[in-house]
């Protein structure tokens, strides 16, 4: 009798080629027509491997994401993964899908239309091989918004994810191959400062600059961090002002922010909003905040992985595990509890990059993985 390794392998030549379909059909965050288009394709290949498909779609949605259920005896096993990417409608011609040198290039070949081809051939092999009342319920959510921050998809992950036995994330792995058992968490911060205006040259000391004092606050924001916890802030863009001879009545800066233990969100997020112009005439306003909470190496994510460093030992490779800075929808789902592990996906390297490409040689053991995953999480005793 086949194994699931074995389907996979005789599913190969799929796995690339959806990758590559996927890719060559652009799906910005935020385009609607752009994400259907390829919402429309994932629907054809989960439909294809026998999955039933729905649409949901919370109200603030620019685009509705995409789910599969495949039945089964055992619990709810969560494979999660996204649609949406970076590039604007017409990357393809700047950044065209190629193979070169065991790879395959393409805007979204990493991060991560290939992780879901790999996610659909795994979900095929396990439903070939494994019969009804020994494989979990298995639901795949792709959904169409993670690279701006999963507003209109949380709800549906977290609510998926708190009936599920375990979850599984389809994002790339670590450069090195390995899987990702901790991320930081997130925060996304604007600090808009409000001046009084007056001419820099004839009576200066009338205004109050934004920029000055937003300037002084940039070195405040840099207090803040502190590497060795995995804390660190960093203020990406400013803005303000609008000629050199006028004291400026408006500046503004966004920072990011990203946190490795969740006891850190609430004191960071007190010392951003605690903000305050050193001029009185001035006015500070603070808006954002820890938007993705971080993906802490807890118990249930050890003993998930070292279920699946088992599953590759008893393949013939080893799974080691690592950490990123990045975050994923996997911190929501750990964040609420449930084991999760991330970086399943593809192997390569350029995420939003033009060098952005998978290793074409270890997408099959990588699905395989994922198919024995899923096999053995239908043993209800697994958490045991």
């Amino acid at each position: 009798m086949p194994t699931v390794a074995d389907e996979c392998e005789r599913r190969r030549d799929e796995i690339l080629e959806l990758a590559r379909e996927l890719v060559a059909i652009e799906s910005p965050s935020g385009d609607v027509a752009a994400l259907d288009r390829c919402a429309t394709r994932l629907i054809d290949a989960l439909e294809k491997a026998g999955g039933a498909v729905t649409r949901p779609r919370h109200d603030a949605a620019t685009a509705a994401h995409v789910q599969a259920d495949w039945p089964g005896n055992g619990s709810r096993v969560l494979v999660l993964g996204h649609f949406d990417t970076v590039y604007p409608v017409g990357q393809l011609r700047r950044q065209p899908i190629e193979i070169r040198d065991g790879r395959l290039f393409g805007p979204g070949t990493y991060d991560m239309k290939t992780g879901l081809a790999m996610a659909i051939c795994a979900i095929q092999a396990v439903v070939s091989v494994t019969p009804v009342d020994r494989r979990p319920t298995i639901t795949l959510l792709a959904t169409a918004d993670e690279e701006v921050g999963s507003a209109s998809s949380r709800a549906f992950i977290e609510d998926l994810a708190r009936e599920s036995a375990a979850v599984l994330v389809l994002e790339p792995a670590l450069a090195s191959g390995a899987v990702k058992t901790a991320r930081k968490g997130v925060g996304e911060f604007e600090i808009a400062v409000t001046g009084v205006p007056a001419h820099a040259g004839v009576d200066p000391s009338a205004g109050a600059s934004a920029i000055h004092e937003l300037a002084r606050l940039v070195g405040v924001l840099r207090a803040l961090a502190d590497p060795s916890r995995g804390l660190t802030v960093n203020v990406g863009t400013i803005e303000g002002g609008t000629r050199p001879n006028v004291i400026a009545e408006h500046a503004r800066a966004r920072v990011d922010v990203r946190i490795a233990r969740m006891e850190d969100a609430e004191r960071i997020q007190q010392a951003i909003a605690e903000l305050r112009a050193e001029d009185s005439r001035a006015r500070v306003v603070v808006s954002g905040g820890i938007n993705r909470p971080p993906m802490e190496r807890t118990a249930g994510v050890v003993r998930l992985f070292e279920l699946a460093r088992a599953v590759a030992k008893e393949q013939g490779w080893n799974l080691e595990e690592g950490m990123t800075g990045g975050g994923s929808d996997g911190n929501f789902t750990a964040a609420l509890g449930v084991p999760t592990l991330d970086g399943l996906g593809a192997v390569g390297d350029g995420a939003h990059a033009l060098h952005e490409h998978v290793v074409i040689k270890d997408l099959v053991p990588r699905a395989a993985l994922v198919a024995g995953l899923l096999e053995r999480l239908g043993d209800n005793g697994w958490r045991s």
